[in-house]
């Protein structure tokens, strides 16, 4: 047996009940009878004129390049594209998006994170004025029907075989990353071939590539032109840690700050410490008005955050300078490492800034993070 939406084979999932045999690991998302058909969103034309487009500022060459490519090769082969943190994979991905709708092809954009999803959303309903585009997620699901639709990696289960191109961003992220129903859901969903964005490729994407599985596309520059931001370690005793960190917070006082800690806990700790010297905003998995607490943290000119691996992606703070407070702690991979200093320097505005990752101990994933970063800004990687 073979379930028809996350394509578990696994025996021990299925069951049998009193309508007939089921999966149970995909079962979360509505059971679904391995005999009947599965049913998804029923989606309306797509609008005359939706693949008019406006992007704020030109491709670079290499941009353009990677840009074509990836339009060439999408319709017969599943296609990755490698760049790095702020390299623009979005703006990459728009000529396929337009060619998608010009010809009534369905094209759905899936992210593992809820937040990046809005902001998305937000991003290319200013590039596709004429589009209707929506964002599927926790707290926004009433509309499912668009042109083009960006929805968390969870919510594909409603749109079972209806997109002719799957755009993928971060495959590596949590939780889509280490989750085979939510990698077989994403299969289900797309019934021609799916595009993979990140600059963190896993070695799920590394083995299909050693495969000839997909095309592969590679981009180290971001498009301002400056190197990505290499990290200065310090590993140091607990107290001097925190005189750093106090240090380089008063540094820099005219730039927001985000300081990242592994878990929650030292989240709370963390903010209520400095809360007596700053006004600081937290931001966890565990943040119910996280959207709130973003927002808020945008608005001030130098604000400071502190927060878990959950703003990790996706998100662009202008002018931001980055702290990964406990570097060296086992909640930190060598990607999330990659990410959290990708957040620095990603806009024409302020291209340059500053990334410390402060440890406990020496880290042979930090030392990783380092040489990959100064590799990639030699076009060794």
């Amino acid at each position: 047996m073979i379930c028809p939406r996350c394509l578990n084979e696994d025996p021990d999932f299925f069951y049998l009940g009193s309508k007939g045999w089921y999966c149970r690991r995909c079962i979360p998302f509505a059971r679904v009878l391995i005999d009947d058909d599965v049913e998804g969103v029923e989606l309306s034309p797509i609008h005359e004129g939706a693949s008019e487009y406006t992007l704020s500022y030109p491709l670079t060459k290499a941009q353009l390049e990677i840009s074509k490519e990836c339009l060439n090769n999408c319709l017969k082969s599943d296609v990755l594209i490698y760049a790095v943190c702020g390299s623009g994979k979005t703006e990459i991905v728009v000529e396929t998006i337009a060619f998608a709708l010009n010809n009534k092809l369905s094209i759905g954009f899936a992210i593992p994170r809820r937040q990046v999803v809005l902001e998305l959303q937000k991003r290319l309903s200013e590039i596709f004025l004429k589009a209707k585009v929506i964002a599927v997620c926790g707290g926004h699901t009433d509309d499912l029907d668009g042109d083009l639709i960006i929805c968390t990696t969870h919510q594909l289960y409603r749109y079972y075989q209806k997109f002719d191109i799957l755009i993928l961003d971060e495959p590596d992220a949590f939780p889509f990353k280490g989750s085979p129903v939510l990698h077989g859901i994403a299969k289900t969903a797309c019934k021609g071939h799916i595009i993979y964005l990140t600059a963190t490729p896993d070695d799920i994407l590394l083995e299909k590539v050693k495969r000839n599985e997909l095309k592969v596309f590679t981009l180290n520059k971001r498009p301002h032109g400056y190197p990505l931001p290499v990290p200065n370690v310090y590993t140091l005793p607990s107290g001097l840690r925190l005189v750093l960190l106090f240090r380089w917070l008063n540094k820099r006082r005219n730039f927001p700050r985000m300081i990242f800690v592994p878990t929650i806990k030292m989240a709370h700790k963390m903010s209520w410490l400095l809360n007596k010297f700053y006004k600081v905003h937290l931001c966890t998995s565990k943040t119910d008005n996280r959207d709130e607490v973003i927002q808020s943290f945008r608005d001030e000119e130098a604000g400071i955050m502190v927060c878990t691996t959950v703003m990790e992606r996706g998100v662009t703070i202008p002018k931001v300078d980055v702290c990964v407070y406990c570097a060296d702690d086992d909640v930190f991979d060598r990607a999330s490492l990659i990410q959290m200093a990708g957040r620095v320097g990603r806009t024409f505005l302020c291209p340059i800034g500053e990334v410390i990752f402060v440890l406990r101990k020496k880290s042979l994933c930090v030392d990783t993070c380092v040489k990959e970063l100064k590799g990639l800004n030699h076009n060794e990687v």
